[in-house]
């Protein structure tokens, strides 16, 4: 079974530059650069039939290209931090797509997500880091808005029961 999920890709030269947000916390074990996106929608482990109807619902999705802007750095997780983000602003070209995406999985007779859409670019996945630390390496580090424009989505597959990759692009949905 295909584990799913569909994503923005980052640009090249954005990623780069996100990486060099690495390092200077002890305990994260930081995402590469290839496998950087903003999660739109979270799919799961479904059978291949369910994973072909997801794939031709998804190529029915339009949408415009639209910019995506990345607003600084972040943690999940409180006082029990799992990760460090970068954080995308919730615009609404972003979030409808999201929505869109939303709506067709629930036709295909998919659960419904049951996390509140945050977009963001996973950084780096933490265990039994102190927050204190998190905090720390938050505020050391500078990261300033950045922006690009967003011209297609993909649908993601990614190997069971491991968090940061590799994800293999299956398909993508040119917008325009």
């Amino acid at each position: 079974m295909p584990r799913l999920f569909t994503g923005l890709e980052i640009p090249p030269s954005l990623a780069a530059e996100l990486t060099l947000m690495r390092g200077g916390l002890a305990g994260a074990r930081w995402i590469d650069p290839e496998n950087y996106h903003i999660t739109l929608r979270f799919i799961g482990d479904i059978d291949l039939p369910t994973a072909r109807e997801v794939a031709q619902g998804l190529d029915e999705i339009r949408c415009e290209a639209f910019p995506v802007v990345l607003e600084g750095l972040g943690a999940f997780g409180g006082d029990k931090p799992r990760s460090i983000v970068a954080k995308v602003q919730p615009s609404p070209a972003l979030l409808d797509l999201q929505a869109e995406q939303e709506r067709l999985m629930r036709r295909l007779g998919l659960p419904a997500e049951p996390r509140r859409f945050v977009p963001h670019v996973t950084l780096a996945r933490l265990r039994g880091v102190p927050g204190i630390a998190v905090a720390d390496y938050l505020g050391h580090r500078g990261f300033l808005s950045r922006r690009f424009t967003a011209e297609r989505f993909v649908l993601y597959s990614a190997r069971d029961s491991v968090g940061g990759g590799p994800y293999i692009a299956e398909e993508a949905y040119p917008f325009g």
